[in-house]
């Protein structure tokens, strides 16, 4: 893991793979689902991608994941199936082989081991359908070990990417887990607010200079400016505010109204989050 890192410092990303996702079958649940676990420790995502189950691309896409430093989440993809191409595009992007890892491969016979006894039938280590399954534990050599408490079946870790299974009730845990053991030291005890005023009868383009004086004069803190056209309570304005840290954020904000008596401008409802 990176040395001495700062929240100010590290960029948090994630990955969605699948051809379900990009067609429309399956929503993605996992970025909602980040979003909350990181905001709830003072963190935030700044990148997404998603890429669907084309091994060339999807290598390119987790290269540019360990080339980045970023500390990122890939979901999905690491499963035992035709289709499933996560863990050999990642040897491949890390040009490294792909070996059973000797843990994961515990993890999972014990976990064949579970589900005999459940059924009611002998276990048969042996028998081709138990082999194949020892696939899941395939990984790029080198990589740590991601624990599933869902069903024994690990992730995995190569540098500050981190491997999970596509399926929420084993990925979020998983996720949860990884930044609790590796990322406790970003954590921010007091985590970010928001802070913004709907503006009525102003143009994104002339509130810019009071927006990036604010971001110049208050370090750590990010003006946003949210315009809608349509908005069934407001209609046409802009939700526009700062973020960051609550020691920074109330003299930013200040400074946004102060700017905003300037303009010919309505102001509506203040917001907190």
């Amino acid at each position: 893991m990176s040395s001495s890192p700062t929240p100010e410092t590290r960029t948090i990303g994630l990955i969605i793979v699948g051809d379900e996702i990009l067609s429309g079958k399956r929503a993605d649940k996992h970025m909602p689902k980040l979003i909350e676990l990181l905001a709830a420790r003072g963190l935030q995502l700044s990148w997404a991608d998603y890429v669907g189950d084309s091994p060339d691309r999807l290598t390119a896409t987790l290269k540019r994941a360990f080339d980045s430093g970023d500390i990122v989440f890939s979901c999905g993809g690491i499963g035992a199936t035709p289709d499933d191409h996560t863990r050999q595009s990642a040897g491949k992007a890390l040009g490294v082989p792909i070996v059973l890892h000797p843990e994961a491969q515990a993890l999972i016979r014990s976990r064949m081991q579970d589900v005999a006894r459940e059924q009611g039938t002998p276990y048969e280590p042996d028998r081709p359908d138990n082999i194949h399954r020892l696939n899941m534990g395939v990984f790029p050599q080198g990589c740590t070990l991601i624990p599933n408490p869902y069903n024994k079946i690990p992730g995995f870790t190569v540098r500050d990417v981190h491997f999970v299974p596509g399926f929420p009730v084993m990925a979020w845990p998983m996720m949860e887990w990884v930044l609790q053991t590796y990322y406790a030291d970003l954590f921010n005890a007091k985590p970010n607010i928001e802070k913004s005023v709907i503006v009525f009868g102003a143009m994104e383009a002339a509130l810019t200079p009071l927006m990036e004086a604010i971001e110049r004069d208050h370090p750590g803190v990010k003006v946003f400016s949210l315009p809608s056209v349509d908005h069934p309570v407001h209609g046409r304005h802009i939700d526009l505010g700062v973020k960051g840290e609550p020691v920074r954020v109330e003299p930013a904000y200040q400074q946004l109204l102060a700017g905003l008596k300037s303009f010919d401008v309505k102001l509506g409802p203040e917001l907190v989050r």
